[in-house]
């Protein structure tokens, strides 16, 4: 079992920068790929950055080139740098973990399957 714990969230203004955390508890040495997805109000959750064991890196093309996701395997924590934060950034953002590969997950709208989620952590402008 694997639990998955976010932090980082806030308010900021436009052109601000966040870090978010994921902190990850349980047994993990089967997972492959770890994420970030959002959602924002009466919007579908889309999947937003991506990092596989190998440490390859994919993203939303929304979010290229000013989010970095990042991992630190001996603090077992994700992180989500959000750099140049724009008001569509606000949502609610989530990590989650699963067993299999990250094909297509930072591009994802809507659902995709993932085998642990967080509870969530929030952003605002």
């Amino acid at each position: 079992q694997v639990q998955l714990v976010e932090s980082g969230g806030g308010s900021v203004q436009s052109g601000g920068s966040l870090r978010l955390s994921c902190a990850v508890f349980g047994v993990t040495y089967s997972i492959y790929c770890m994420g970030w997805f959002r959602q924002a109000q009466g919007k579908e959750r889309e999947g937003v950055a991506a990092i596989d064991s190998d440490g390859s890196t994919s993203y939303a093309d929304s979010v290229q080139g000013r989010f970095t996701i990042s991992q630190d395997n001996a603090k077992n924590t994700l992180y989500l740098q959000m750099n140049s934060l724009k008001p569509e950034d606000t949502a609610m953002y989530y990590c989650a973990a699963t067993y299999d590969y990250c094909s297509g997950l930072a591009n994802s709208f809507g659902y995709y399957p993932v085998d642990y989620w967080g509870k969530g952590t929030l952003v605002t402008e």
